[in-house]
């Protein structure tokens, strides 16, 4: 039916010289269309059968014909691709159903894919990616077992997805400032943009693309190596997608700026100050400088640490060997 609006169809080039020249014979649609008579007497009455076109008595003996205002037509066409779509959804749904009966019943859950294969586990975490319109949440912990190009694959995706919108959410592993090949990728992306934070000791390998599909890494059980477990949308993926905001919550801020830089002594004072508890007011009689000075130091100690509260800068500071 979505032809009639097409001008180069031979239907629409029937119907548009019915809408530009209203109440004319078939002869004269034929000429004005650039058809065949016997052409233009075949699309006349496929378009009649569908409401789109109509006759009218001329007087004599041959009749004209009339097209229906173009508004009806678009809502009518609407409305079938609406009744199409409706149609698709529930069939769709029926089968996922059949889909997943079928597979619960062979001793599978529906949800749940495991990958072996070492190509397709690294094929899935790209796919996460490129397929993502809004975020990708990942929890990274050792083994990094990536080389240096993969690592630098992975920053040239990221990068790109980033620049597209995609925000990158991500808790590291404390041991990931120690590892050479990692650490120098992640502090690169965390400049770039990523939001990232560290935990002593995350749980697990996790990523999350958008609200589609998680991956959990795991060491294989009777093998050298990993498997990965695909869970799709389901109770299990409302699951890890709380555990992950959970651990979100209890992670502290990292920053790449300042990482491998030293401080000057005062500040190193305030840091071990702020780190057993102390007030600014403590800090300020201790140091014999004005409130307002040690105020000052404290939010540009926070900022430089990629921290929001004097806990988590206590941590940070600590890590970087700084205290």
């Amino acid at each position: 039916m979505h032809d009639v609006l097409d001008p180069d169809s031979d239907r629409g080039r029937v119907y548009r010289c019915l809408v530009g020249h209203p109440r004319v014979s078939l002869d004269q649609l034929a000429a004005r269309a650039g058809l065949g008579e016997d052409v233009v007497r075949a699309v006349l009455k496929e378009l009649a059968a569908e409401d789109i076109v109509v006759t009218t008595d001329s007087g004599a003996g041959e009749p004209f014909w009339e097209a229906l205002p173009p508004t009806e037509v678009v809502e009518a066409l609407l409305q079938r691709d609406a009744a199409v779509r409706t149609s698709l959804r529930q069939a769709g749904t029926e089968l996922e159903r059949l889909y997943r009966f079928a597979r619960r019943d062979a001793g599978h859950y529906g949800a749940l894919e495991v990958v072996e294969d070492p190509a397709r586990v690294l094929a899935v975490s790209r796919q996460i990616q490129q397929s993502a319109r809004h975020q990708i949440r990942v929890i990274d912990v050792p083994p990094y077992s990536g080389t240096s190009d993969f690592y630098l694959a992975q920053e040239v995706l990221q990068r790109e997805r980033m620049a597209a919108g995609v925000v990158y959410r991500s808790i590291y592993h404390g041991s990931a400032f120690d590892d050479p090949i990692a650490w120098p990728n992640m502090a690169r992306m965390i400049e770039a943009g990523e939001q990232a934070r560290t935990l002593d000791d995350p749980p697990m390998k996790l990523a999350i693309g958008d609200n589609d599909l998680a991956v959990v890494t795991l060491a294989a059980d009777d093998h050298p190596g990993v498997v990965s477990l695909l869970i799709r949308p389901s109770g299990l993926f409302q699951a890890l997608s709380n555990v992950f905001e959970s651990l979100w919550r209890l992670a502290v801020p990292i920053s790449a700026a300042g990482t491998g830089t030293q401080i000057d002594a005062r500040d190193r004072r305030i840091l071990t100050l702020m780190a057993s508890g102390a007030t600014d007011d403590a800090i300020a009689r201790h140091l014999g400088v004005g409130r307002r000075t040690v105020v000052r130091r404290v939010s540009a100690l926070l900022a430089r640490l990629g921290a929001t509260t004097r806990f988590q800068a206590g941590v940070q500071a600590a890590r970087r060997g700084w205290l």
